[in-house]
This record gives structure tokens, sequence and C-alpha cells, in this order.
């Protein structure tokens, strides 16, 4: 077991950086050069290499954000699960802040923007070639927006079919991101859910009584966040193109299949990845997100405009587009995320992002064999025995039946430890008491091993001492809060107006 941090409201029990590190990590990797080497004085060039520790970027950035975070708060360990929180590196946030990203505007002549229009057009035919679609755009500010893109897309399509009356239905799974059938019902669509059999999915044959002449799309996850793969994915396609509709993968769990699977190549029309999810930009609370979005040839047409065109050495943006669908946010996206995105693939190239794929899945079925070893965890779908992918959603529900202790009740305790609150589930919650971990590939071992022994501690604290668990935090800044009148404007100001108000009336206001 691993050593557990001492923590209380931002203070680490922080080895000196000499202490850290594994050998054979690097943080940066330069190719040989003799011309380079010759810049360097004879005088002043090392004879031996320099006895420092062996560290990755990310281990770095934390050791020392972790000894700043004594006076400004807390971010340990977090196993972000179904979000895929990676790392993001200062450089891309400071080419993000240079003036030629930070002071443009969009409507300026795009003569002006080719820059940003060549790495927009670039990223565009990456992603192109991990999915095999045949464009993308990065207007959408997210998951859900390049959901509600999807259906849009869908909506002028049947139009320009003359079928947009008839087929009016679209197909999801109960394990599906709820954003798939909330943008489905926004966008006018009547939504059927399937529900999972005993292989963790929905059966063919329930797809196939679903599946009618009223189908529009269908909008699925694979895999999903318990972490299993439906094999079956392509008859699933070929169903319902049969029967005259779109497919739509969301590609939210893309991080453990990346560069083993195309989108296209599946069958599917469209396609979708979040940027922060995979591709190693920040995630800021639907703030900097971007959705970006990809659809065949057939489907391009009726994309948001403008789209970023390149005519020789030049790149323009093409607003004629007369089958538009219409605007699903404005511009042409969130250009500082794409180039953080775009940075990531470069870095990674072919390789990196195939054996980025490998760790995370090899991660997460590590962290699957040691969380099994906890008394009171429950896996979902306890008896499909076969390894998960970028994650696997467990349950503490044996646990709540034994101590009264709920997964809330854990998570609030674990950050008492130093480690970030963890993911629960979306809703509806298919697995009670749930948590779903996420390692990805960045996290290192020892980093995985101290989360899951803090989360083993937990769990022994909840079986011998239950209230020290439900009263917790006991290490943080403030204490339990009691959150029943969070929305209640006469208990807690949020604004300064509010403040005073409170104050002429004479409640406490917070």
């Amino acid at each position: 077991m691993t050593p557990l941090p001492r923590y209380h409201a931002a203070r680490w029990d922080e080895p000196i950086v000499t202490e850290l590190g594994q050998p054979g990590r690097r943080g940066a990797f330069f190719d040989g050069d003799p011309s380079a080497d010759a810049l360097i004085p004879a005088a002043l060039a090392r004879r031996n290499e320099p006895v420092l520790p062996a560290l990755s970027e990310p281990e770095v950035f934390r050791h020392y954000l972790h000894l700043a975070q004594m006076t400004l708060g807390m971010q340990g360990v977090s196993l972000f699960g179904t979000c895929t929180m990676k790392y993001n590196a200062p450089v891309s946030e400071a080419i993000a802040w240079r003036p030629e990203m930070a002071e443009t505007h969009p409507l300026q002549d795009a003569s002006t923007l080719q820059g940003t229009l060549e790495f927009l057009h670039r990223f565009d035919l990456m992603l192109r070639e991990l999915s095999g679609m045949d464009q993308f755009i990065f207007q959408p500010g997210g998951g859900a927006d390049a959901a509600y893109t999807n259906c849009a897309v869908t909506r002028a399509w049947l139009a320009a079919r003359g079928e947009l009356g008839t087929r009016d239905e679209i197909i999801t799974s109960i394990q599906a991101h709820p954003c798939n059938p909330a943008t489905a019902a926004t966008a006018g669509f009547k939504v059927i859910t399937l529900t999972l059999e005993e292989n963790g999915y929905p059966s063919m044959e329930q797809l196939k009584t679903a599946v009618s002449h009223r189908t529009a799309a269908l909008m699925i996850g694979n895999p999903d966040d318990m972490g299993i793969y439906n094999p079956d994915i392509k008859e699933w396609v070929r169903i319902v193109h049969e029967a005259g509709g779109l497919c739509f993968y969301d590609h939210a769990n893309f991080n453990g299949v990346m560069g083993k699977l195309r989108a296209r190549e599946l069958g599917f029309d469209a396609c979708m990845y979040m940027l922060h999810k995979t591709f190693g930009a920040p995630k800021g609370g639907n703030g900097p997100s971007v959705g970006a979005y990809g659809c065949s040839a057939e489907l391009a047409p009726f994309l948001p405009a403008p789209l970023v065109v390149r005519d020789g050495d030049e790149y323009s943006l093409d607003y004629d587009r007369p089958q538009s669908c219409g605007k699903i946010r404005e511009y042409f996206g969130n250009a500082q995320q794409v180039m953080k995105a775009y940075a990531w693939v470069s870095a990674m190239g072919a390789d990196g992002i195939h054996e980025a794929s490998d760790l995370s899945v090899l991660a997460n079925n590590y962290m699957d064999a040691r969380l099994a070893e906890i008394p009171g965890l429950a896996r979902s779908h306890a008896d499909i025995a076969a390894h998960r992918m970028e994650m696997t959603r467990w349950s503490m529900e044996p646990l709540k039946r034994q101590t009264g202790v709920s997964v809330f009740d854990v998570q609030r305790r674990m950050t008492d430890f130093g480690i970030d609150a963890f993911w629960l589930s979306h809703e509806p919650w298919v697995v009670p008491e749930p948590f779903t971990p996420e390692a990805g590939e960045m996290w290192s071992k020892e980093e995985i091993d101290r989360w899951i022994d803090v989360l083993a501690t937990v769990v022994d604290e909840a079986y011998n001492d239950p209230e020290k668990v439900r009263s917790a935090p006991h290490n943080q800044a403030i204490h339990q809060l009691d959150g029943s009148a969070l929305n209640d404007p006469d208990r807690f100001a949020t604004t300064m107006r509010r403040l005073k108000a409170a104050a002429a009336t004479g409640l406490d206001g917070i």
C-alpha cells in the first residue's frame, strides 16, 4: 500500500523533487543534432549527464502546483470518469494568449487570419484521418452542442428528402450520454430509449423492434460508460440504414479505442469528439469546450456555416451554404481550444495516439483488478468477466446496505486525503450508488495506487467507524455543507446586490 498523503486544506506532504519519478521518464525529447551541439562552447559543455530526477512533464507540473496549493487550494489525483481529464500543457496556454490569437476577431478579413484558418483546416484533416469522415467543423460549444448539431443536420437532410414530417423518431440507449435524447427532443424528435440486457447493451432484437419507417437516426456511444463495447455495432448500423435512417457515433469514450477504429468504416454517417476528453484541451464548465462534429460527404452540405476551405496556399471561410441547417453557435468555434487539441495530436502522432489508447485500457483494467479486492464494492454487470475499456462503472450499493455509508459520504471523505471528489454517473442511475473512475493514459501507476489506497482506507473506516465517514470532510477549510438551501436567495447571496438586500432586511445573506 502506498503512503497516504497527510492532507489538510491545501497542505501536502510533498516530497522534494529529487525523490520523485522513475528511471526512463522524460518530459521532452530532443533529436540529436550535431550542428546544435556546435553552438555550445566546449568549455561550457557537460562532460557527464546531470544527476536529475526522471519525471514526466505532468509530474513536474503537479509537484510545483502542489507547493503553490499550500496557499491556493486543492487539485489532487482526479480520475474523473466519462470526462477523461488530461494534462493541459502550459505551452498551449501561452500560445493561446499570444496577440495573434487573443486579439483577433473571426469577422476580420480572412487574409488576416491565415494562421488560425490553417490550423483549423489541418485539425479538420487530422480528425478525418482518425474517423474516416469527410468534413469536420468546430462550431459546437461542447458535446451536447455537437449532438444537437447532428439533430439539426438530420433535420435538414430529412427536409431535403421530403421526409421531415415522416421520420420523427430518434433511437438511443439508456446508457448513452443524456445529451443524445435531450438534444433529439429539443430538435423536435420523439425519443426511443433502448434498455440494457444480459451482455450489458441492448440486443439487436430490441433494436429491430424500435426501427421503422419513422426512424430518423440512431444516436449511440460505444464503448459506454461501463467500459463495455458492443461488438455488434456494425450490424446495428446496417439495420438502421436499411430502414432509411442515419447513424451518429457519440465518441465521448474515444480514449480507449483511438487509433483502433474509425467511425466511417463502421458505417456511421456522423460522429463527434469532445476535445477536452480526448485531445488534451482543458474543460471549463462548458465555457471553452468544443464538440468537434464530423460527417460524410452526403451530409456535409447541411453543416452550419462557415466552413474553412483551402484554395492552394490560401484559406478562406465559406458562408455560401444554401442547404445549411443554420447556426449552432457563433462564428467558426473556439479557435484557442482547437489550437490546443491540434498541438496535442501533432505532438502525439499516430504512434503516440495508439500507445495512449493501449495505456488507457491497461490502466483501467489494472484499476479494476485492485478495486475488486475491496469489500463493499460491486462491478456493474458483475457476471460479465471480460475486460473493460477506458473506464468501468462500479457500485457502492453493498457498502451502503451494510454500513449506511453512501457514495456521497465516501466521495467527501476521500477529499480529506487530497483526492479530488470522484465522478459518480450521469442520470438516470442505471447502477445504484455509482462511481466511475477513469485513469486514462496520463496518470502514473503510483498515482492510481494512491487513489485506490485512499478508497480502500475510507471503505475500511466505513465498516469500523461509519460516523467518521458520514460526517466528512474533516480536513477541508470548511466541513460538511448543508446544501438544502443553496437555491434559496434568502439564505445565500450570489451577487453583491443580493448581499446588500439581505443585509437591509436583516437576513444573513451568506
